[in-house]
């Protein structure tokens, strides 16, 4: 016989665990199945905004993540040629810092928090396809991925079913990721928009004896190339490299040789560096579309990068996966007996999801072209950072307390344009074609998003 609960959840990371902590504490019963084991790391540069450590808070997890050790980013550095510039937080709800924290430790207390609230997570175990009743999702099928060894319960409120099984609920949530088996089962795994990354990432982590730069989440624009340092926990500090995607090949057959020589293309990097040594493999992403899929129908919903995914390069992810997992658990535990209730409220949370996101993805968009619009940006970005409070109004827009449309605005990006003009007289026509391909994008960008808000 299938099991019974009000909610399954696929996938137990950041979306899933808090998503399945704020249904349990309303006294739902909550399955959440996921075939990782905890703790274990996934491909994530995993840096938080002020706005995102006041989502931690909100969730109710904070102080749990806050003993990994991860140091406070009280203070963020945009350097390039010539230009440095460094300033704090705008507080978000009285918390005015960012963190770093890795994957590992920090969905390891993720997932000990939604325990804690009353859910079963079940480790080692995934969706292998949903159960439909008149066109509503009704429940999902599971698979153990280690046979359902009876002797390694899958969570402290039940042991592993061996072999496959089904779960029936209803509410259905894909909280699974970018390659979501969910999304694909559900129907909404094609995106209704969708942009190609500009920029690939590299990532390693270093040895970090620098305490001057401690407390420093820190970025450089070279040319093209784009780096950051941004000191996490373990004493370590996570260096991203974010080359354009044409400079893909050159990684090929001997990445860590040259990531390390990418690191010398950004001067400001390097010298932030002097004293570090790497002390992990380099780890990469070069295909990862920003997009925003499908979220909500009979009987279910996508949360997190399973239903929409921003490009790394304003470190947005995990702070969206954590706040939209806790609106739908507050939007839809209250209704979870009233079916035609419960499809309103997972829509309405779906367009406010968008209403609250289109208008960073436009900018991150933006910000993670890796052509010749990258000389724009750094001119755009001194402009904003000139001054007293400059990288604080930035970072507000970061930490999702200024429109990004502000920071976009046509006669900043032309005066941008033009300054990048006469300091790169040799890239002319292509700062030129790259800056007048944005600008066409900008101008669809509201056609796309009345799209995403309305119903």
């Amino acid at each position: 016989m299938a099991e019974q609960a009000d909610v399954v959840i696929a996938g137990a990371r950041c979306a899933g665990a808090v998503a399945a902590a704020t249904l349990a504490r309303q006294g739902l019963r909550v399955i959440a199945v996921d075939p990782a084991h905890f703790p274990s790391t996934t491909v994530s540069t995993h840096l938080l905004f002020a706005g995102g450590v006041a989502e931690l808070a909100r969730a109710g997890v904070l102080e749990r993540v806050e003993k990994i050790g991860a140091p406070r980013l009280s203070r963020a550095f945009i350097g390039g040629p010539g230009h440095g510039a460094a300033g704090g937080y705008t507080p978000v709800d009285g918390l005015d810092y960012g963190m770093c924290v890795r994957r590992a430790p920090l969905d390891a207390a993720l997932v000990d928090t939604a325990r804690e609230a009353g859910a079963d997570v079940r480790e080692g175990h995934r969706v292998t396809g949903v159960l439909w009743e008149n066109g509503r999702a009704v429940g999902v099928r599971v698979r153990s991925r280690d046979g359902g060894d009876p002797e390694e319960p899958g969570g402290p409120d039940g042991p592993a079913a061996p072999g496959e099984y089904e779960i029936r609920a209803r509410l259905v949530i894909g909280a699974d990721g970018r390659r979501s088996t969910l999304a694909r089962l559900l129907g909404a795994e094609q995106p209704r928009v969708t942009h190609a990354n500009g920029r690939a990432c590299y990532y390693a982590y270093y040895e970090d004896p620098r305490e001057e730069w401690r407390n420093t989440a820190a970025m450089w624009l070279a040319g093209r190339e784009l780096g950051n340092a941004f000191p996490c926990d373990g004493g370590l500090s996570l260096v991203l490299l974010m080359p354009p995607v044409e400079r893909v090949p050159d990684f090929r057959g001997n990445m860590e040789a040259e990531f390390e020589r990418s690191v010398t293309l950004v001067p400001g990097l390097a010298e932030r560096l002097s004293g570090c040594s790497r002390a992990t493999k380099v780890v990469s992403s070069t295909t990862h579309p920003s997009y925003f899929r499908r979220s909500s129908g009979p009987g279910w919903a996508l949360i997190g990068d399973a239903g929409h995914f921003k490009d790394p390069v304003t470190a947005q992810g995990i702070r969206d996966a954590i706040r939209f997992a806790r609106l739908l658990g507050e939007r839809a535990g209250g209704v979870i007996g009233d079916p035609a209730a419960l499809d309103g409220a997972v829509r309405a949370w779906e367009r406010r999801r968008n209403a609250e996101c289109v208008h960073t993805y436009h900018w991150t968009n933006l910000l993670g072209r890796g052509d010749a619009l990258a000389p724009v940006q750094f001119e755009l970005l001194r402009v904003l950072t000139d001054g007293p409070g400059g990288v604080r109004r930035v970072l507000d827009v970061y930490s999702r307390l200024r429109d990004p449309r502000e920071t976009l605005a046509l006669p900043g990006l032309l005066r941008a344009t033009v300054r990048a003009l006469a300091h790169g007289a040799g890239e002319r026509p292509a700062i030129l074609r790259s800056a007048t391909e944005a600008l066409r994008e900008l101008a669809g960008n509201r056609r796309e998003a009345r799209r995403l808000i309305l119903p």
